[in-house]
């Protein structure tokens, strides 16, 4: 694969988590449809993905790390850095609002098209999780693949320890010097 797929991501734009009050918008006002040409296009963009919201490697680690080392990434030419994960907008809104992201946009990939198009869906039932994402990352330049960051192991038989070491901010920061 060489470009990134494009995609139409469904994001909720406003809701309690974000305003701290509940949204009573009605019907689609609170929906946006934004495909991933729109995110990732004209640019040089950092997108990591991992298994799911609010799960131990990815909260204590992985979100955090790269929205600490933000500017890291922005010194070093990229102009954006995208979360995705099989998860819905509430979710990962939620998600953002509990770890206090400052500088990463979280993207939803509800349905999992985005990760499956990426060759990055797996099965995960034996967590309970249905279909997830593998832990990756990419580097792309107006949505052509710069580099792919893949954890070892790929697969969707539960035989895997959750690895972080290839998609660990640091590897990609090497990569980008």
């Amino acid at each position: 694969m060489n470009r990134l797929p494009n995609v139409t991501f469904k994001i909720r734009s406003q809701n309690e988590f974000e305003t701290g009050e509940m949204c009573y918008l009605e019907g689609d006002k609170a929906w946006m449809s934004i495909s991933s040409s729109d995110l990732f296009s004209e640019k040089r963009v950092l997108i990591f993905s991992l298994p799911g919201a609010f799960t131990p490697t990815c909260s204590s680690q992985q979100l955090p790390a790269f929205d600490e080392k933000f500017e890291a990434f922005k010194n070093l030419g990229i102009d954006e850095v995208f979360c995705i994960s099989v998860n819905d907008s509430y979710v990962m809104n939620a998600w953002s609002n509990y770890m206090g992201v400052k500088n990463v946009q979280m993207i939803p990939d509800g349905t999992g098209q985005f990760t499956r198009m990426m060759g990055m869906l797996i099965n995960k039932d034996h967590n309970g999780f249905g279909m997830r994402s593998w832990r990756y990352a990419v580097v792309a330049n107006n949505m052509e693949i710069e580099q792919m960051f893949i954890e070892p192991g790929l697969n969707d038989t539960g035989n895997d320890d959750d690895p972080y070491i290839e998609t660990n901010p640091d590897n990609i920061l090497e990569f980008l010097k």
